[in-house]
């Protein structure tokens, strides 16, 4: 599966050869002459159910650049949601604008109606440009947002379970190799102490291990080291990749794990939450690359997969222990993954891909499932 590199784009694009050639079950335009709204939604399956997969609100140069992007996304969430046991299946959609500029409650309430017009086959969430305030008015307009604010009855914040899953994921590959799901005495290296990152290095703490981590921000240091004085600090994110690790974590940008970043990599794994970490996939790629080096790749598709499986859990009317339950399962797909690897000596990528596609080809559609209440209820 390929997913698109939030900072790599195709420059020349045509738009009737992208859609000639997507295997996507929908694909919708949404133009809102009043509110200048310009959007994509592309429905890639619903084998497995509605479609879920959150909205970016970005600066596209072109209509089809755009397109590019929402076809690549949307098909990646069908293997997201896929090999992580959720049922539903890969939706997305990209509202075309700077959303620092032109965002507005007239507009989101305008994209809101489209997702409604869709009656259910695909369910909205927040992604690159939007955020919780933003689906709570999206909200107001269809019943098919998730991912809003405790107040309106959402799941709120998503950090807290992808650090999580990640976790999960990280002591199934612990098991996977060390023969207990435990990261105890190991030494955790964090690129990115963000919101999910800072998280992550409270789990590994609280489970007995070592971190040491890096970010561009020193601020970002600064207050996980308020919270976690015994933290290591890493000068930068290429000193800590050529530290001596037990596990890579990568939990800031896309494109984490390049040629250079692999052959720095003293790590028996790598199990983050970023997105898109690997630059080049399929024969010679960057997963190739890291099973020759013997290094344990954790699919990041399936490990940070805690947010949507908890904005999933909100179209059930909310409730945190039973969507933290779901999403302890990562760490049994996640050794499913690597078992399955092994076994068949290819790559956990690859594992991982043909997981998903077995179990959408074999899926049974499930009915679609609006938000508990109407607009008027919240």
């Amino acid at each position: 599966m390929t997913l698109a590199q939030d900072d790599a784009r195709p420059k020349t694009l045509d738009a009737g050869e992208l859609l000639s050639q997507a295997d996507h079950e929908q694909v919708v335009s949404c133009h809102d002459p009043g509110t200048g709204l310009r959007a994509i939604i592309a429905v890639h399956s619903t084998a497995l159910g509605s479609a879920i997969g959150g909205t970016r609100f970005y600066p596209y140069a072109t209509y089809a650049e755009a397109l590019a992007d929402v076809l690549n996304l949307s098909r990646g969430m069908s293997y997201k949601n896929a090999v992580a046991g959720i049922p539903h299946g890969g939706g997305k959609a990209v509202i075309i604008g700077d959303p620092n500029a032109d965002k507005s409650p007239a507009l989101l309430h305008a994209y809101g109606r489209f997702v409604q017009s869709l009656a259910g086959r695909y369910v909205t969430a927040a992604d690159v440009g939007t955020n919780v305030a933003d689906l709570d008015l999206i909200g107001e307009t269809t019943e098919f947002a998730a991912g809003r604010s405790v107040e309106r009855g959402g799941c709120g914040d998503s950090s807290v379970l992808t650090s999580y899953g990640v976790f999960q994921g990280m002591r199934a590959a612990a098991q996977f190799l060390w023969g207990t799901p435990s990261v105890t005495g190991r030494r955790v290296g964090i690129a990115g102490v963000g919101k999910v990152g800072r998280l992550l290095a409270g789990h590994v703490l609280g489970d007995g291990g070592r971190v040491v981590v890096a970010d561009v921000s020193p601020e970002a240091i600064t207050q996980l080291r308020e919270q976690h004085p015994e933290i290591e600090v890493a000068e930068s994110t290429e000193h800590l990749t050529a530290m001596d690790l037990d596990v890579y974590a990568p939990c800031a940008l896309g494109g984490a794990l390049d040629d250079r970043t692999v052959e720095a990599l003293h790590a028996g794994v790598v199990c983050g939450a970023a997105n898109n970490q690997l630059v080049s996939e399929g024969p010679g790629g960057t997963a190739e690359r890291l099973a020759q080096r013997g290094i344990t790749y954790c699919p990041d598709f399936l490990v940070n997969s805690g947010g949507v499986i908890q904005v999933s859990d909100e179209l059930h009317g909310f409730d945190f222990d039973r969507a933290k339950a779901k999403v302890s399962a990562v760490f049994d797909h996640t050794l499913e993954v690597l078992d399955s690897a092994r076994d068949q000596a290819i790559t956990p990528a690859a594992a991982a891909d043909r997981i998903a596609e077995a179990r959408m080809a074999a899926g049974m559609p499930t009915p679609w499932l609006p938000n508990p209440g109407s607009a008027d209820d919240r």
